[in-house]
């Protein structure tokens, strides 16, 4: 920013000719105006020059129903930090774990439709429609959605010493021995949960879960060839992979991924498979359309961000920044295509 500065000199001669009382006056409607320069050169900075303040310029929260740590969680702190920047007030995120977010999602819902109180959820919201009998809010009426922010596709993977090394001879070795193979479950209800659910549905095999209290002990007993495999995302998964102690027999994206190479989608087998998680802001229902909006641009401009898109390709994530109404539809259709899936499983909350 340029300096302004307004020196005054008795020695020097006063080009105008005007009285001292009347050069004074000048002087200060000089400071006045570089004052007022200043003010504008600094107007980018400020909250009004962002746009819609949102709850009038209050600290905004945004609940995430996940540990500290987390995929939901960094994520999370990734973006209020970047629409700290675009709304030019704060905005925090606190973690609510339990319940499969559920904790989390029943805050929001019943918090005021100002923008103040923000959700970061994932696949969890639209899969425990179906998995729950009952929930305290509607996962589609109760909520506002904001945007879609990214998604992480997984992938299936195995002990080294299974005989099977991609998709294909995997099918035909479920299938030759029933009941003989099978799945480490991190979290029953799960997006990676029900991707294996979803994998056995589409291909008529009979894998047996074996449930574990979090993804970290399910993944060490497939390292220990305790399990045969596992749905895992791509970030918990890469070092191992590297190093030789798991085996990919497929990812659950449309196409391959960079970091896996010679992996192919699990969709090039079985027609139709597609299973990524995905991660969303929401605030409550009713919040009006121009606080949805600047909520949303602040957002999107944030996953725009160079940086912020190279750290997310890096771990796997695909940034989105899908507009509201989108997002609303595609919540829809999830709760539909997970329900089938939920219902196929049997699986009850813990």
């Amino acid at each position: 920013m340029p300096v302004f500065r307004l020196v005054l000199s008795n020695s020097t001669p006063d080009p105008t000719g005007l009285s001292s009382s009347r050069r004074r006056a000048a002087v200060r409607r000089l400071a006045g105006m570089a004052g007022a320069a200043l003010c504008a050169l600094a107007l980018p900075l400020s909250a009004g020059a962002q746009g819609t303040q949102i709850a009038g310029g209050k600290p905004i929260r945004i609940l995430v129903g996940a540990p500290a740590g987390g995929t939901t969680d960094t994520l999370a702190r990734t973006i209020a930090q970047e629409m700290t920047q675009e709304l030019g007030q704060p905005v925090v995120v606190e973690n609510r774990p339990g319940a499969g977010g559920n904790i989390a999602a029943d805050l929001v819902a019943k918090s005021a439709p100002d923008g103040s109180t923000l959700l970061m959820s994932f696949t969890s919201h639209t899969i425990n429609a179906t998995l729950y009998k009952k929930l305290p809010f509607d996962p589609v009426q109760d909520f506002t959605p904001v945007t879609l922010v990214a998604t992480v596709p997984s992938v299936l993977v195995a002990t080294p010493r299974l005989a099977a090394s991609n998709v294909p001879e995997l099918i035909r070795l479920a299938r030759s021995q029933p009941g003989k193979l099978n799945f480490a479950i991190g979290s029953v209800g799960s997006s990676l949960h029900m991707a294996g659910d979803m994998f056995k549905m589409m291909t008529g095999t009979y894998i047996v879960n074996i449930p574990y209290k979090g993804t970290s002990p399910a993944l060490t007993d497939v390292l220990a060839g305790q399990c045969d495999l596992m749905f895992a995302s791509t970030i918990n998964v890469l070092p191992h992979v590297r190093a030789g102690k798991l085996k990919v027999l497929g990812v659950t994206s449309p196409a391959p991924l960079p970091q896996f190479p010679g992996a192919a989608p699990i969709g090039a087998t079985v027609k139709g498979f597609e299973s990524s998680a995905w991660f969303g802001l929401f605030g409550p229902a009713g919040m009006p359309a121009e606080v949805t909006q600047a909520l949303y641009q602040a957002a999107r401009k944030g996953l725009e961000t160079p940086a912020v898109r190279k750290r997310l390709e890096n771990d796997g994530a695909q940034p989105i920044g899908m507009p509201p109404e989108a997002f609303g539809a595609f919540v829809k259709q999830d709760v539909k295509r997970w329900a089938a899936v939920v219902k196929y499983s049997g699986a009850s909350p813990e």
